[in-house]
């Protein structure tokens, strides 16, 4: 077993869906994404278009945050899934600083209102519980939101941000198990990892990258 996903990039039209699932379904604080889209130009002019690309964090098969971090905050499940323990995270960043894909946000401040003065509504008195400052914190594949509640995949739902997405650009399953959409969609349409030089293997697939 091991999740990951494939993002056809030709599909995504970059309205941000992912990214607000991402924050209502796992509670993340101001100024921490663990979903984005990066929007840019590709090809010469006068042929230029332009390029959405979701970015996540790729839960490597062979992650070099975890290799890194010297307290074993940051580890991986046997399905893949590269979680942090926020009891042992001592807040020194090494695996943000290893990370090839820039992957990981970290909460400087104690959760911020996003009404200002008016302080914590309901929402956010409830998804902030337990939030600790000073340590990173990244996409988990909906397997656990930010404040360390079982997520969205323990419930035998998608992640969020496949859910939401109405181009239907995103496909999740086991990476291991040929029969998966995923991995049928790895193959059928030729998917491709970013930077596979590196050697992290990641579970993230894409669809039309560098095309």
């Amino acid at each position: 077993m091991r999740y990951g996903m494939v993002i056809n990039m030709e599909r995504c039209v970059g309205c941000n869906s992912c990214t607000v699932a991402c924050k209502t379904a796992n509670g993340t604080p101001q100024g921490v994404l663990w979903s984005k889209v990066f929007k840019y130009e590709a090809g010469t002019y006068p042929n230029v278009q332009a390029q959405n690309q979701p970015v996540l964090c790729n839960n490597c098969k062979n992650p070099a945050c975890v290799k890194v971090c010297p307290t074993g905050a940051s580890h991986q499940r046997e399905d893949g899934i590269v979680l942090i323990d926020q009891a042992k995270c001592i807040g020194c960043r090494y695996c943000m600083t290893a990370c090839p894909y820039t992957a990981r946000s970290f909460s400087w401040n104690d959760p911020q209102p996003y009404f200002g003065s008016k302080g914590l509504v309901a929402y956010e008195k409830q998804r902030y519980t337990n939030l600790t400052r000073g340590v990173p914190s990244k996409c988990t594949f909906c397997a656990v939101t930010a404040n360390g509640e079982a997520g969205r995949l323990t419930q035998g739902l998608p992640p969020a941000c496949v859910e939401t997405c109405p181009a239907k650009a995103r496909t999740f399953g086991d990476l291991d198990d040929p029969k998966s959409d995923a991995s049928k969609t790895i193959l059928s349409r030729r998917a491709r990892q970013l930077t596979p030089e590196l050697g992290t293997n990641p579970s993230v697939y894409y669809i039309g990258l560098g095309e």
